[in-house]
C-alpha cells in the first residue's frame, strides 16, 4: 500500500531549508501547535515560536528511491504557513536547524540576555527583550534534544 504524503517546503527571506515529501507536520503556531497530515484542508495561518518537526516519507517503499524517511526538526520564529492542494508551505521569519543549535551558545546567548534591560523605556523594547530571552530559552531547551534525520 503507497504512503500517503504532501510536499513541505520550508524557506526564510534569506534560504529555501526545505523541499520535500512529508507524512507528518507538528507546526508551532501562534496559539499552540498544529499537525498537518495528507489530505488536510486548505489553510493559512501565523506561526509562533517554537519546534517544527517534519516525518519525511519513505520514497524507497513508494518508489524505489528518493528519500529514506526520518524527521528533522528546526526552531521557527514567527511567519506564515499556507496549505492547499497536498503542499504545506512554511514562510519562516527565523529559522534554525536543530542539528546547528549547540548548547555552548544558547547558553552563552541566555547568560547574556539574562541582565540585559530594555533599549528604552517603551512596551515595544521591553517586548522584544522577553522575545529574545524567550528564543535563548527555547535554543537552550532544543540543544538536548536529537533532532536530526
Amino acid at each position: 500500500m503507497a504512503q500517503k504524503s504532501f510536499r513541505c517546503k520550508l524557506v526564510t527571506p534569506t534560504a529555501g531549508l526545505i523541499d520535500d515529501k512529508c507524512v507528518y507536520a507538528s507546526v508551532p503556531m501562534f496559539d499552540g501547535l498544529l499537525g498537518v497530515m495528507p489530505g488536510r484542508a486548505p489553510m493559512l495561518m501565523k506561526l509562533g515560536m517554537g519546534e517544527l518537526r517534519l516525518d519525511f516519507a519513505d520514497d524507497a517503499k513508494m518508489q524505489g528511491t528518493g528519500s529514506k524517511g526520518g524527521s528533522r526538526s528546526f526552531l521557527i520564529d514567527g511567519g506564515f504557513i499556507k496549505m492547499a492542494n497536498e503542499e504545506l508551505t512554511i514562510l519562516a521569519e527565523k529559522a534554525w536547524a536543530t542539528e546547528t543549535l549547540t548548547k555552548a551558545d544558547a547558553e552563552a546567548e541566555a547568560r547574556a540576555l539574562q541582565g540585559a534591560k530594555p533599549k528604552d523605556n517603551t512596551p515595544a523594547a521591553t517586548e522584544d527583550l522577553m522575545h529574545a530571552r524567550a528564543l535563548a530559552a527555547k535554543k537552550l531547551e532544543m540543544t538536548g534534544k536529537g533532532g536530526g534525520i
